[in-house]
């Protein structure tokens, strides 16, 4: 399993339209062949960061994710909206029972 942790402050001003952006960028991920979650949440320690988490079944499923033109276009207005570059890190996991 690929997990991918997000993180992106806010400009002044630009909280509300990159909420609404992540908003709709994670409904329409969920329906994605291999997304197996994907969730966005506000960082209780800074109201205007926002935080990322995803599980996808595949890095090829991710990699096909980053190329749907809608990732693009988000990544890039996520980019113009932040106050400093948004942090993505993501990891190679085996789930433990």
């Amino acid at each position: 399993m690929i997990l991918v942790w997000g993180s992106v402050a806010a400009r002044d001003g630009c909280f509300d339209e990159m909420l609404r952006l992540s908003l709709e960028h994670v409904a329409r991920s969920r329906d994605e062949a291999g997304c197996l979650s994907h969730t966005v949440s506000v960082d209780a320690e800074n109201l205007n960061r926002l935080n990322f988490f995803e599980e996808w079944e595949s890095l090829d499923a991710l990699h096909q994710h980053f190329a749907v033109s809608q990732s693009i276009a988000f990544a890039a207005r996520l980019a113009e909206l932040s106050a400093e570059p948004p942090e993505l890190r993501i990891f190679d996991s085996t789930r433990i029972r």
